[in-house]
């Protein structure tokens, strides 16, 4: 088994997330629920939102912005396989445009 990252992109602008209503958003978390509990142990980090974002490089940190809005983790035994965990995630038919990256994490080396 492996692990793998999803990073989740968000197609909408500010202004249709800020029009996102409270039913939309209960009736978007009750999907992920029911997905996140076919998953199982199989979730290994249920993830969370991506906000304030700060780039850090050798002169220093500045804000930024991307479409990145979420990550999560899950344990699988491809990376195939991880793809089809993710296939009937929610997020995808959130909004218009929207995408999960998946990237394989493999083990420190020992």
């Amino acid at each position: 088994m492996g692990r793998y990252l999803a990073i989740f992109h968000g197609a909408a602008t500010e202004e249709a997330r800020q029009n996102l209503s409270a039913e939309d958003s209960d009736a978007f978390m009750t999907r992920w629920a029911a997905w996140a509990g076919k998953l199982g142990e199989s979730l290994v980090d249920p993830g969370a939102p991506l906000y304030r974002k700060v780039l850090l490089t050798a002169d220093g940190t500045a804000p930024f912005e991307d479409s990145k809005v979420a990550y999560a983790i899950v344990e699988a035994a491809s990376h195939d396989h991880a793809a089809e965990m993710f296939a009937t995630h929610p997020h995808l038919q959130l909004g218009a445009g929207n995408s999960i990256e998946i990237i394989e994490c493999p083990a420190p080396p020992t």
